[in-house]
């Protein structure tokens, strides 16, 4: 496995081959019949060239126009067979073709659902995006087309070689000495290939996320005078993609027309020797004719392997950097590979934090040895300043990563180790950051509960105060939001992920300013409204509106990493500490509340 510096990893050459073959095993019955439906055509495309063989000794040997009429129509014959066999082949294999590409495409939807946002964060969407869309499609084209294509025209190709050598070992002998030079200008061409074509993967990459990047931060790059420096780094990350676009080019620019020159080598070496040995009484006429057409046959499945084989390079590049999703981290927040032994299920809703420290790759330390116990069913409050630690502790609370000393649990368990099916049932963090799904309000919905009934989808809704403004869509939960339906705002946006989390029903609820993008009279019902019903389960919130301190059992005060103050909303005003500063700040001047 080979990886950049925050990129997805990408698979080696033992690990595609093993994947192909997996791949190829998963619908055995059809690529056998592909293979078969191949051999048979092949074979009947050898009967031509021997008959034509044939045909010239027995008009040298004085039998006449007699032998060319009978047969002729066995010639013809054999080469209707041979299409008729070509294009069963073709689409049994287009089919086979078909089935695999879906089979690669839900493997890797499963896989990106499977990774830690963590790991999604580090590589950047716009990696993950470029593998599931340029990547797959670039797989797709070679199942579909190239390789069943690939499979006729070398199983021709073998058939054809095998055919000359049977006609005369000499001749044959003699053709295949003739393809040394494709097969050195082959073979210089491999070695380099696949590297290439990586590298251009990973340049298109960089491109596309740095465009998004771009244009995300459109208003941000203005406001701070970025202008030059984000151009700037586009025009690198572009000339780095030329460049990796013209050494593939160079790599085709070398390799075909050195291959185009040598075809005519083992015709034109053929006809001198058998000239010279049909001289010399060792072979006849007719062989000397049938293998010279045999070669001359050789040559197209030739070229269109070779074809195939450039098309195959660049493949099996995309190939690699689909299927080395499957190396991605699971269980580990960086490097390593998925947890091998079961992980034992939480004894209950207990989160503990202890001694735990935590620094960003790129970046000093945020955590300094902080240690806090949330007991289930508890509203507990995180305040502090800017910058104190605050969402990276909730980070690691709901196992987005993980601490880099010390331990995050749930019931005893470490909680960056769980499944993510399982860790979505204990705990579940709900940021300002939303998405609304193409499809349905209900589709949108039930994708926290596949099982869930209208009654219980209502009953979400109105929770989170979005009940009214769902009931004036023209189709209620069936009206279609975004490309082709309304469009939502950011507090409807946030509204639906608020109702997912209602839905999903985890014991434990991360909230970092989830309400954020609310009015303050609905953020403070929608958070009322959530509480209500999640009575009995526990619920962190990263407080940046007092208020929400004041109504939980406990407030955690974070200062510069640590934890600093922790005690109810009373006890901590009483104690005329950090939190009281806060709150009289808050209290006192709006302007300037945390």
């Amino acid at each position: 496995m080979t990886a950049g510096q925050g990129l997805l990893p990408v698979a080696d050459r033992g690990r595609v081959r093993r994947a192909a073959l997996r791949l190829v095993r998963a619908d055995g019955r059809a690529f056998t019949a592909t293979l078969l439906l191949n051999s048979l055509a092949a074979g009947a495309g050898l009967v031509g060239p021997w008959l034509v063989g044939r045909i010239v000794d027995e008009v040298r040997g004085g039998h006449g126009a007699g032998a060319v009429d009978r047969l002729a129509p066995w010639i013809l014959l054999c080469a209707l067979a041979q299409v008729l066999l070509a294009r069963w082949a073709r689409l049994v294999g287009y089919r086979f073709g078909e089935r695999t590409l879906a089979r690669v495409r839900e493997e890797y939807v499963e896989r990106v659902l499977a990774l830690p946002a963590s790991v999604v964060e580090r590589a950047g969407t716009d990696d993950l995006t470029a593998r599931g869309t340029a990547d797959v499609a670039i797989v797709g084209t070679t199942l579909r087309d190239v390789g069943p294509e690939l499979l006729v025209n070398t199983v021709q190709a073998l058939f054809v070689l095998a055919a000359v050598c049977a006609l005369d070992p000499l001749l044959g002998a003699f053709g295949l000495l003739g393809l040394t030079p494709i097969w050195l200008a082959l073979r210089w061409y491999l070695r380099r290939a696949r590297d290439g074509y990586l590298a251009e993967g990973a340049a298109t990459s960089e491109v596309a996320e740095i465009l998004a990047a771009t244009a995300a931060g459109a208003r941000t790059v203005e406001a701070f005078g970025l202008r030059q420096r984000r151009i700037t780094a586009s025009r690198d990350a572009l000339e780095k993609s030329r460049r990796t676009r013209f050494y593939t080019l160079f790599l085709r620019t070398v390799f075909f027309p050195a291959v185009e020159v040598t075809y005519t080598v083992p015709v034109a070496g053929v006809l001198l020797l058998g000239g010279w040995l049909h001289q010399r009484g060792a072979v006849g006429i007719g062989a000397v004719v049938a293998a010279a057409l045999y070669l001359r046959q050789f040559t197209e499945p030739l070229d269109q392997i070779l074809m195939r084989v450039e098309q195959l390079q660049s493949s099996s590049a995309s190939f690699a950097r689909v299927e080395g999703l499957a190396q991605a981290p699971r269980g580990e927040s960086g490097a390593g590979s998925p947890v091998p032994v079961p992980v034992p299920v939480p004894a209950d809703d207990r989160i503990d934090v202890r001694g735990v420290r935590y620094a960003y790759e790129r970046g000093g330390e945020v955590l300094r040895g902080v240690d806090l116990t949330v007991r289930p069913g508890e509203r507990l409050a995180v305040v502090g300043p800017s910058g104190a630690g605050k969402t990276t502790l909730s980070r690691l609370l709901a196992g987005v990563d993980r601490p880099g000393t010390g331990a995050v649990t749930v019931g005893g368990v470490p909680v960056a180790e769980l499944e993510p099916e399982v860790l979505r049932r204990q705990v579940v963090l709900v940021t300002q950051e939303h998405h609304v799904f193409l499809g349905t309000v209900r589709d949108n919905l039930l994708i926290a509960e596949p099982e869930a009934t209208d009654a219980d989808l209502w009953a979400a809704l109105t929770a989170v105060g979005a009940d009214e403004w769902v009931r004036e869509l023209p189709d209620g939960l069936d009206t279609r939001l975004g490309e082709g339906g309304p469009a939502t705002d950011g507090s409807q946006a946030q509204q639906l992920a608020l109702s997912r989390v209602v839905l999903a029903n985890p014991h434990t609820l991360i909230l970092d300013e989830a309400t954020a993008l609310l009015d303050p009279t609905t953020a403070r019902h929608a958070e009322r409204a959530l509480a209500a019903v999640l009575e009995g389960r526990t619920v962190i919130a990263i407080a940046h509106r007092l208020h929400t301190a004041h109504d939980a059992d406990r407030v955690a005060v974070m200062e510069n990493g640590r934890l600093t103050e922790l005690g109810t909303h009373d006890d901590l005003v009483t104690a005329d500490g950090a939190y009281a500063a806060l709150w009289r700040t808050w209290h006192g001047d709006t302007a300037e509340r945390p």
